[in-house]
């Protein structure tokens, strides 16, 4: 048994737990113990799928002190081009090791203890047995709270698999696609769509691939999430879009539909109705060729795959030729009840922005260095859950907003956002330095706007659900 001091033990080093602990060590002087169970800091990262690629820009992703790749670049080519680069995940492991190694532990004041696993009570059993107590003087951080699992993290599918169907992760897909003359990809999620969108970059056929969608997401438009000054003009326009089709709709139908027109949201088959939203973010190119699939089966989750069929929840449907399954149905995000970010002597990291962890949890970092109780930290920080359906789109809009609102009235606060990496709204919010009278005034008429729509939103929120 061995006894460590530090100003805080965070347990968790994925995107979370480093995106915390980059800026706490650069904005103040606390020294950290992180602990992880994982060989490398990344966390689910170091088990995903190898084409996997971020859906949101580089420019946005990782810590705040150390751009991801090239943060100016655009692709040129692709499904993608004209937008910022996609990291892969190759390159968002190799990044959070360099971080690691070259930003974080050369300020002397964090301990990282990769392999190791946290036993509560300020314990943890590093991979050579020994157990260590760490004398924590200010907090514990849990940055597994939003625990990300990917399908290679788990041992099986969650269906039932007769003879020798053969089933696998999206991870082995690249080895095991050779000489197939059938794909069968299950899940409708993000996993799902890199899945068939890796397969029709290699040449397979779109009459080749079956899909099996237990529900229709509406998706994100990439043209409208990205960062930058180069960006700055149709960001706002598209928050502007945003929030006229909120105070416009009539109803939640209504409303999707008005963001459907603007291209602010996208779904898979426009005579489908979408149930689900999980915050998918895709490009018109990519849709395009999701689109060339004609094969999709909507009738719910499958219940057991046969040599020559497939039993789902709704129905039977045979199999036209032998398939290889790509199961990819993990939920992906999780949707944890939201507790305090700050209790007592802990934190809880999670989402304060939607659907934007890495940032959260580097302004969380933010406001624990800078504020003085925890009343105000709490205040700036409330906890924002993922979404799953429809309806949580309004919930998360209106969730922001009264964030923003009260961000908007901190000038030193707006200050920080307007220079963090991470925050990809930095080159919207209005900023006036040397008029302090004109700040003043945008700031009123952008808050007028947002409390506005945050009515508008609640009533959309209780009106009766669509038939």
């Amino acid at each position: 048994m061995t006894s460590i001091e530090a100003d805080y033990l965070v347990v968790g080093a994925g995107a979370m737990g480093m995106a915390f602990v980059d800026t706490l060590l650069a904005e103040t002087d606390a020294t950290v113990v992180l602990v992880d169970e994982g060989h490398q800091p990344g966390g689910h990262w170091n088990w995903v799928y190898p084409f996997v690629r971020l859906h949101q820009p580089s420019a946005y992703y990782g810590v705040n002190s150390v751009p991801l790749g090239d943060e100016d670049r655009i692709d040129e080519s692709g499904w993608n081009e004209g937008f910022f680069e996609l990291a892969t995940g190759h390159e968002v492991c190799s990044y959070y090791d360099r971080v690691m190694r070259h930003q974080l532990l050369p300020t002397g004041r964090l301990s990282y203890f990769p392999m190791a696993r946290h036993l509560g009570d300020n314990r943890f059993r590093s991979l050579d047995g020994t157990e260590h107590t760490v004398s924590v003087r200010r907090r514990v951080v849990d940055a597994t709270y939003l625990l990300t699992k990917v399908q290679s993290m788990r041992a099986a599918a969650p269906f039932t698999v007769a003879g020798d169907v053969e089933v696998v992760p999206p991870n082995e897909l690249p080895r095991r696609a050779a000489g197939r003359q059938h794909f069968t990809i299950v899940g409708g999620g993000k996993t799902g769509m890199d899945s068939c969108l890796w397969l029709l970059r290699n040449g397979v056929p779109a009459e080749a691939l079956r899909w099996v969608m237990p529900r229709d997401s509406w998706l994100l438009n990439r043209a409208n999430i990205q960062p930058g000054a180069h960006f700055a003009i149709s960001l706002r326009a598209s928050i502007a879009s945003r929030l006229k089709a909120v105070t416009d709709a009539t109803s939640l139908d209504d409303l999707f539909d008005r963001l459907e027109a603007a291209a602010e949201v996208l779904r898979l088959d426009p005579s489908v109705r979408p149930t689900m939203y999980h915050c998918a973010i895709v490009s018109l190119g990519e849709l395009e060729q999701l689109r060339t699939i004609g094969d999709v089966v909507r009738l719910g989750r499958i219940e057991r795959v046969h040599a020559d069929r497939v039993d789902l929840q709704q129905g039977t449907v045979a199999v036209p030729a032998p398939s290889l399954y790509v199961d990819c149905t993990t939920p992906g995000l999780p949707r944890p009840p939201s507790v305090p970010v700050f209790d007592g002597d802990r934190i809880t990291l999670q989402s304060v922005r939607g659907c934007q962890q890495v940032f959260s949890s580097a302004f969380i970092a933010h406001v624990e260095a800078t504020y003085g109780d925890d009343d105000t930290r709490n205040e700036l920080c409330a906890p924002i859950p993922h979404p799953d359906a429809p309806i949580d789109w309004l919930r998360i809009l209106l969730s922001d907003n009264k964030a923003h609102m009260r961000w908007l009235q901190d000038p030193a606060l707006m200050q920080w956002l307007a220079s963090a990496r991470l925050n990809v709204l930095r080159d919207v919010f209005p900023r006036f330095p040397d008029k302090p009278r004109v700040q003043e005034k945008a700031i009123g008429a952008l808050t007028v706007a947002l409390r506005a729509a945050n009515e508008r939103l609640t009533e959309l929120m209780g009106s009766p659900a669509p038939v």
